[in-house]
């Protein structure tokens, strides 16, 4: 498939779906609770059904279920770095989660969820690699209510937390996986994301209309295969955040993490670069709204054991408008993703489904595993939402393409999803 027809049919594509502004409403960034004339199952989804009644008691004030499931299909159609064709398609879980949230002792607070589902089916393979049961910790961490337990002067609220926490750098890792607007994450947002679960202690408040937190996070990977809680006995990274909520329609966010391992003297490292900055700015002024996201690094060199080719700055800028055509059901959204390094393959795209299974080991298909100096994506969708973000099915198709030091290859993947929580 030519590389010039792919990019008209894509941008052509997001382009019907960014519909210009025209006034409207009060702005929002995600659905308002249904009416209750939608229907009892979504009043009853949408009003926490996993909230247990407690009694009053000085023990235990709260205690929530929570749970997510979400599926996806995918068909991968692209050329590789030599030129060949090839295709692939994709049906999979993507994330089955469940767990619970809790007050007690009127200062203290905790979070238990786990992942319960391991989808690495093939194609030619229908029915293997597809495992459930207990894969990993989510999250799992106490927190301390600072405020309520000693006040804090001016700040309206300070809490303390501890254990393993996400770890959030850039507006789309921010976003919870139920309220995300794309179906997948961009490149740039998840390369400096990693999808990272770090045992940390957070510092986090707000005060008017700022937020901040400081965090500071373990090195080590080795918690069962970074699959729970790891250890203290290798070095430490850090992250800061800063929100200023400037009007009841405009945003602005920074973040800045700054990683201390040495891989070269035997530590291990949880993120795979030495440093990284986010400024992003999400406007929602009617029934159309636009997020940015600017972000800035360095891949780092032999300190953190990268190889020669994956050192060095990277950078990416995303830029996601959507529009409600139908308010509160009905959405469009296009986003442009735009991802640079000054080594050659010091970027990557996804692995869903840019470098997915297919295009890897033993095939013949060579995408230099998904590694690059330039990134473009062009993201076109629509959002059905059945109630809210608690019940929706997203459509997606993205063009990308990438330069690598062996030739470019681009890639046309139309997506279909499903997402639900409680």
């Amino acid at each position: 498939m030519q590389t010039t027809s792919k990019l008209m049919l894509a941008a052509g594509f997001s382009a019907a779906l960014v519909v210009p502004a025209i006034g409207g409403p009060e702005p929002v960034s995600e659905p308002a609770p249904a009416p209750a004339n939608n229907g009892d199952w979504c009043e009853w989804l949408q009003n926490k059904p996993g909230k247990l009644p407690i009694p009053e008691n000085p023990f235990l004030q709260e205690f929530q279920l929570e749970g997510r499931l979400q599926f996806q299909m995918a068909y991968m159609d692209g050329e590789d770095v030599n030129g060949d064709d090839f295709s692939s398609r994709f049906n999979e879980f993507r994330r089955a989660r469940l767990g619970f949230k809790t007050k007690f002792l009127q200062y203290f607070g905790a979070k238990l969820a786990v992942d319960l589902v391991d989808d690495q089916r093939k194609d030619a393979e229908p029915n293997s690699g597809l495992g459930w049961g207990y894969e990993q910790l989510d999250e799992a961490y106490l927190s301390f209510d600072i405020k309520k337990a000693f006040g804090a002067g001016p700040l309206d609220s300070l809490q303390l937390l501890y254990g393993r926490q996400k770890f959030v750098l850039g507006y789309e890792s921010h976003t919870s996986s139920t309220k995300l607007l794309t179906v997948e994450r961009s490149a740039i947002a998840n390369k400096v994301y990693d999808s990272a679960r770090p045992t940390g202690v957070t510092l986090e408040g707000e005060w008017d209309k700022w937020s901040f937190a400081a965090s500071v996070y373990s090195s080590t990977t080795d918690g069962a295969d970074n699959k729970a809680f790891n250890g203290w006995q290798d070095d430490l990274f850090y992250l800061t955040h800063l929100g200023y909520q400037a009007t009841d329609d405009l945003a602005f966010g920074f973040d800045w993490t700054y990683n201390h391992a040495d891989v070269s003297a035997g530590e291990d490292s949880v993120l795979p670069y030495a440093w990284a900055t986010s400024f992003n700015v999400a406007y929602e002024p009617g029934p159309w709204g636009v997020i940015g996201d600017f972000i800035y690094g360095d891949n780092g060199g032999a300190r953190l054991g990268n190889p020669v080719g994956e050192r060095d700055d990277f950078w990416g800028i995303v830029v996601m408008p959507y529009y409600w055509i139908v308010d509160e059901k009905l959405q469009a959204v296009a986003q442009y993703q735009y991802g640079g390094a000054d080594d050659a393959e010091g970027i990557r795209v996804n692995s869903r489904y840019g470098r997915a299974r297919g295009t890897g080991g033993t095939s013949t298909i060579d995408v230099n595993s998904g590694r690059g100096d330039s990134h473009h994506s062009f993201y076109g969708g629509l959002n059905y939402y059945l109630c809210g973000h608690n019940a929706k099915v997203q459509a997606g198709i993205e063009y990308q393409t990438m330069d690598t030091p062996v030739g470019d290859f681009d890639e046309l993947t139309y997506l279909l999803a499903f997402r639900t929580f409680f």
